[in-house]
């Protein structure tokens, strides 16, 4: 996890690309609806169990989260 990173941006994307609402996106990765709302909006970063459940969710997206993958967590598979 790199400080610097877009990440309400990562996660407005996610969440908008699988259609779920932030109440449903926070179940799906196992946090509050209170945690997406304050990612989203930048008041708070993402954990690193958060952004392990995010990028579980983007491999299994395949190539709808292929550049979200490449852009945010590149850097763990070097």
């Amino acid at each position: 996890m790199k400080v610097g990173k877009d990440y309400p941006r990562l996660i407005r994307t996610v969440r908008q690309r699988t259609g779920l609402s932030q109440e449903r996106f926070a179940a799906k990765i196992g946090v509050t609806f209170p945690s997406i709302n304050r990612w989203e909006n930048g008041k708070t970063t993402p954990s690193r169990l958060a952004l392990r459940q995010v990028k579980q969710l983007l491999e299994t997206m395949g190539e709808q989260g292929r550049d979200l993958l490449d852009e945010f967590f590149s850097d763990e598979n070097s």
